[in-house]
């Protein structure tokens, strides 16, 4: 928690002086939207509000000798009783005692190293996978090279970005189980919670803090969270996992519309509050920067988080998730892994009573009001993570840089690293699109590093084919998946580039190679989930018609039991289909959208 700010002595001081010490006192108070707790364990928003010493009263009721939040022990579903029996967090010298017998764990212990981001992704890898926590997909240049070397040296020599901005290192044996975590907590680097029922890695607008289109820099609030959550065991253990996001309301898309908790920033305009009148709440909101509240986002089960009405100020919103987390926490269903999410609370409350049970944990009122006092938000830059964009830094280049199906050797991420120290300032961000973008860069030296990162196996040319292509990690590493899922999106990009295949918009295709949607298939233009044919090849459904943001909506279901060597022909034929028949200037989603599902089906059967 961040200190109450002091008055300045105004002995020994300049009128200069005390001005600088004041707006630079208020520069740190404003980098750090951490929050507190009342005496009575309600969340604040601000230092100020604190009325006492923190206590943990009411963080979160312990569970009684019987019961796990209510929930009687011979009801909880497996997963809930390994926690129950042994708190994952607790298992330190477990993970040492494994790492000194050179042992795979248990399934109950299995299920408890994924809390300190460790994953037994066995029979497809006989090895453990570490996920890492980058909040907003930030990372230095010496913490990339640091994971490079872990890599390279007790890894599999590789690394894949993943659809939450962060990094996932394969291949580690059981005895290196614990150098690894600890070399990553000497980078500043953590693994905790990155797996399994918690809060996962929180992600942002990718380009905030440059953005010249943006309303507000998240990244804080981002961090704030993460750094929130680090702090509070009754944080971890969640029914499930849980998603969340932030979007500054600039160019680009995140993706926050597909999280458990989406915060969008948006600006009240003085001009449409007036006409507003009664539909505002108590707490009539003055014109500024905002954040609106989305809830129950998993586009694996079909749904977008929705808008609930809450208008935040930017300072709440870290106190408003906490809230949120731990009434999720206290009552989301821990008998049925397949309704644990939050969007199955929402439906058995309502949002209403979620809200209510969130504004009881709050030491500030929650408001109110109608999406017609936001400004509309911006359209997205499709496709806008790829290229080089002027930041709002005068003199200084963002550029995005295509990473083919997120997978990045030891010697690709030092370069990458290089090049940012070199000729940026030393950071780095991740994209949920599996890229990879270098700010501030000056903009003399853009085309060198573009020259550059064509020799190591990038890209940094948009194309409306292939940019936006993603895929989750397949069969190669994963379990559930049917499929090789990145095998089968990098033939589909080489034969779309071969082919000179190039519709005149954008178009994002998703591979993810089972039901769990990891690459979100529900949420492309074009998107594929892997299925096992009857003679045992590998194969997928494909689906058409869905997006994110401006675009929302879920994709139908169009061909079943495709072959994989079928795909790129198959694609190929629906982009031709889309540039005859679309009108000037259509979308590929709009166009799909105003077809049916037969007529789909008809246009490309032959």
């Amino acid at each position: 928690m961040s200190a109450p700010a002091t008055e300045i002595p105004s002995a020994g001081f300049t009128s200069e002086q005390k001005q600088y010490l004041e707006g630079f006192l208020a520069a740190l108070a404003a980098q750090s939207p951490f929050v507190g707790h009342t005496a009575s364990g309600q969340i604040t928003a601000a230092p100020a509000d604190v009325g006492g010493a923190p206590s943990c009263r009411n963080l979160a009721a312990p569970p009684t000798e019987d019961t796990v939040f209510g929930t009687p022990l011979g009801d909880l579903s497996k997963p809930e009783r390994w926690k129950h029996d042994e708190n994952p967090l607790d298992i330190w010298d477990k993970l040492v005692a494994h790492a000194d017998a050179d042992k795979f764990p248990d399934e109950a212990d299995c299920f408890r190293f994924k809390f300190h981001g460790l994953f037994h992704v066995a029979p497809n890898q006989n090895s453990f996978m570490l996920r890492l926590r980058l909040p907003a997909g930030e990372i230095t240049s010496a913490q990339l090279r640091g994971v490079a070397d872990l890599a390279a040296e007790l890894g599999g020599g590789y690394a894949h970005i993943t659809t939450r901005a962060n990094l996932q290192l394969r291949e580690f044996k059981p005895r290196d189980i614990v150098h690894v975590l600890v070399r990553l907590q000497e980078l500043g680097l953590t693994s905790r919670g990155a797996g399994a029922d918690n809060v996962r890695n929180i992600t942002a607008s990718p380009n905030s803090g440059f953005d010249p289109d943006e309303l507000i820099d998240v990244r804080p609030y981002a961090r704030g969270l993460h750094h929130y959550i680090l702090n509070h065991r009754d944080l971890y253990g969640l029914p499930r996992k849980f998603n969340i996001s932030f979007d500054s309301g600039g160019s680009l898309n995140g993706a926050t519309d597909t999280n458990d908790i989406g915060f969008q920033a948006v600006r009240v305009s003085e001009n449409s509050l007036p006409a507003l009148g009664s539909q505002l709440s108590a707490a009539r909101p003055e014109p500024g920067i905002y954040f609106r509240v989305q809830l129950g986002g998993i586009s694996g089960h079909g749904d977008f988080a929705r808008d609930t009405g809450l208008l935040a100020k930017p300072n709440e919103i870290v106190a408003i998730a906490a809230a949120m987390i731990r009434v999720f926490n206290e009552n989301g269903d821990r008998t049925n892994r397949k309704k644990a999410r939050l969007k199955y609370l929402l439906e058995k409350w309502g949002v209403e009573k979620f809200l209510a049970e969130t504004e009881r944990k709050l030491a500030f009122p929650l408001r109110r009001a109608p999406l017609a006092a936001c400004e509309p938000r911006r359209p997205y830059l499709k496709h806008g993570w790829i290229g080089a964009y002027k930041q709002s830094q005068r003199g200084f280049t963002s550029l995005g840089i295509g990473v083919p199906v997120g997978r990045l050797t030891p010697k690709q991420m030092r370069h990458l690293a290089d090049l940012a120290a070199n000729y940026g300032k030393g950071e780095l961000r991740l994209t949920v699109w599996q890229s990879v973008i270098i700010p501030h860069l000056p903009d003399a030296f853009v085309e060198t590093v573009k020259r550059n990162l064509h020799r190591h196996g990038f890209y940094v040319d948009a194309s409306n084919a292939t940019s936006g292509i993603v895929a989750c990690t397949g069969n190669f590493g994963c379990k559930y998946s049917s499929c090789d899922t990145k095998a089968h999106a990098v033939a589909l990009a080489k034969s779309l580039t071969s082919r000179r295949i190039s519709p005149t918009q954008p178009v994002n295709i998703h591979f993810t190679g089972c039901p769990h949607s990891c690459a979100q298939h529900y949420c492309g233009d074009i998107g594929l989930v892997g299925a096992k044919l009857g003679d045992g090849t590998e194969g997928y459904h494909l689906v058409l018609g869905g997006g994110m943001g401006d675009e929302q909506g879920i994709a139908r279901e169009i061909f079943k039991g495709v072959r994989a060597t079928e795909i790129p022909l198959l694609v190929e034929k629906i982009l031709a289909g889309y540039e005859e028949k679309k009108k000037p200037g259509e979308s590929f989603v709009t166009w799909t959208r105003r077809h049916s599902v037969n007529e789909l089906q008809v246009m490309f059967s032959s």
